[in-house]
C-alpha cells in the first residue's frame, strides 16, 4: 500500500462559483505520487469531484467521499472516456504531456471540456483548453485559490481585465446571439482597446463582476437610438428587441447581441 506524502498541507475551503458546482461534472486526474497527494488535498475541498488515478495511487484517496476511477495501463486510454464524461478535467500532469494526450480528441471550443493543468508541486494552475466557453479560466482561479497557487491565464480578455465577449453575462443567464465570426471580430476590437458601444435595454445592471473599473474603451448607453455608429468599432447590445437582417447587414461583423432571461410576467 502506498503511504500518503508526509507533511501534506491542510485542506482548504473554496468560495462558491458563479455556476452551481453540482451542475459541473468535475474530474481530478493524477498519475504520480506527488500529483495524487495534491489531488487528494483538492478533493477534500471538492467532494463532488470524481478522481481518475493510476491504480497504484488509489490508496491516497481512501476515506474521501469522492468517487475514484482507478485505472490499469496507460493514461492515454482514459482520455476518450474523460472527454465524454466530464465538463472540467484537472490534470496533475505536466503541461506538455497533457497537450499530447488530448490533441487527438479535440473537436471545438463549444464541445471540448475545460482542461486545466496543475504542476506536481501545486504551484501553478494553467487553463489549457476551453478557458471561456468551457469555464476552465474560472475553475483555474478557484483551484489556485484552494491550493494557494498562482493561476496562469493567457486569454487576452482575462489578462487585460476587459470584457469576455463570448461569455458576457452568462452568470446572469444571458444568451449570446451572433455568428461566430462576429464574436471573433468583436472580441478583437475589445481587447485591442478600440471604442465599443455597450447598449443595455434589458437585463440586470450588475453584469460587470471584475474588481477593476469598466475599461475606458467601453461606452455605455441605455438605448440603441443614442449610439452614433460611426464612432464605434463594434456594438454589444443587450436587448429583448427583434434584430432584423437589415441591422445585422448594416453592422456586418461588428454586432453581438445578448438575450437576458425574460422577467416574470413579461
Amino acid at each position: 500500500m502506498t503511504e500518503p506524502i508526509p507533511n501534506a498541507q491542510p485542506p482548504v475551503v473554496l468560495s462558491a462559483p458563479a455556476q452551481a458546482t453540482e451542475e459541473v461534472r468535475l474530474c481530478l486526474v493524477a498519475i504520480t505520487r506527488h500529483g495524487a497527494s495534491q489531488a487528494a488535498r483538492l478533493a477534500q475541498a471538492l467532494p463532488q469531484a470524481d478522481i481518475c488515478t493510476s491504480a497504484k495511487f488509489a490508496a491516497q484517496f481512501a476515506g474521501l467521499p469522492n468517487r475514484v476511477r482507478a485505472y490499469e495501463g496507460a493514461l492515454r486510454d482514459e482520455i476518450g472516456p474523460l472527454f465524454a464524461g466530464w465538463d472540467q478535467l484537472v490534470f496533475f500532469v505536466s503541461l506538455g504531456a497533457v497537450v499530447r494526450l488530448i490533441a487527438p480528441h479535440l473537436r471545438s471550443k463549444d464541445e471540448d471540456p475545460g482542461v486545466i493543468v496543475v504542476d506536481d508541486a501545486g504551484q501553478y494552475v494553467i487553463p489549457v483548453l476551453s478557458g471561456h466557453v468551457g469555464g476552465a479560466n474560472e475553475w483555474s482561479e478557484r483551484v489556485a485559490e484552494a491550493l494557494q497557487a498562482s493561476p496562469v491565464l493567457t486569454t487576452a480578455s482575462d489578462v487585460g481585465r476587459t470584457l469576455p465577449v463570448d461569455i458576457l453575462g452568462r452568470h446572469l443567464g444571458w444568451r449570446v446571439e451572433a455568428p461566430k465570426i462576429n464574436i471573433t471580430r468583436v472580441s478583437a476590437h475589445v481587447v485591442n482597446g478600440e471604442p465599443i458601444a455597450f447598449v443595455q435595454e434589458a437585463g440586470r445592471p450588475d453584469w460587470w463582476t471584475r474588481p477593476t473599473p469598466l475599461p475606458a474603451n467601453i461606452h455605455c448607453f441605455s438605448q440603441w437610438a443614442e449610439v452614433d455608429l460611426s464612432r464605434f468599432a463594434a456594438v454589444l447590445w443587450v436587448t429583448h428587441a427583434e434584430v432584423g437582417e437589415a441591422r445585422w447587414a448594416e453592422l456586418s461583423e461588428r454586432l453581438v447581441v445578448y438575450r437576458p432571461p425574460l422577467e416574470a410576467g413579461a
